[in-house]
């Protein structure tokens, strides 16, 4: 399950975070709330509201003296994520596997061939983020997946700062091994591949 906005500020919040993500706003860079308003033909409230949701995901942080900016990408941020994703998202995987109804090991499926057949970096990254995404759909822990969401959201920005430039086409045995075990309805491995999977992240 993926974040879907409700409001006109929610719709904002998500096209700047993808524009963040790709790059198009440099770390540190102030996000003019005015120019924002005027863009997207909002009124200012609209676009302050947009930006205090990408402050609740990491993605923007206020600056004294120069109010609401891109959040920097800094070693610190970039283990604290790792160690997140390492701890929830297996559990995640372990908890979804038994509940995956045919359609969502179907999406599954289609994602992970997505990955494999993906021509550039964006491409994958948004097809690996749906992968992750979709295998944990069926954990029924709400919270649980809104906080993985925004981790991968944030992975997502880490992904194309440092590794884009290196990225080549290539088959995920994970992403298999996965699968498997999805389909054989074994969580305890789909556990296991997952976090020799993450190992890959560190």
């Amino acid at each position: 399950m993926s974040y879907q906005p409700t409001t006109k500020s929610d719709t904002i919040a998500q096209q700047l975070s993808t524009r963040i993500i790709r790059g198009e706003f440099a770390p540190g860079e102030k996000l003019r709330q005015d120019l924002i308003a005027r863009e997207y033909g909002v009124s200012q409230v609209t676009a302050r509201e947009a930006l205090l949701r990408l402050a609740s995901q990491g993605l923007a942080i206020s600056l004294p003296r120069r109010g609401m900016c891109v959040t920097p990408i800094d070693k610190d941020a970039i283990e604290e994520l790792r160690l997140m994703r390492h701890a929830l998202e297996p559990l995640a995987l372990e908890r979804s596997v038994p509940y995956l109804n045919p359609v969502q090991i179907a999406e599954i499926e289609h994602l992970h061939e997505a990955c494999n057949a993906a021509a550039t970096a964006e491409d994958w990254e948004e097809a690996n983020r749906g992968f992750h995404m979709a295998i944990i759909a069926g954990c029924h822990m709400p919270r649980l997946v809104s906080e993985i969401s925004n981790l991968q959201l944030l992975y997502a920005r880490h992904f194309k700062a440092r590794y884009s430039d290196k990225w080549r086409r290539r088959d995920d045995p994970d992403h298999a091994a996965i699968l498997s075990a999805i389909k054989a309805r074994d969580a305890a491995r789909a556990r296991t591949v997952m976090q020799r999977h993450l190992m890959r992240f560190s």
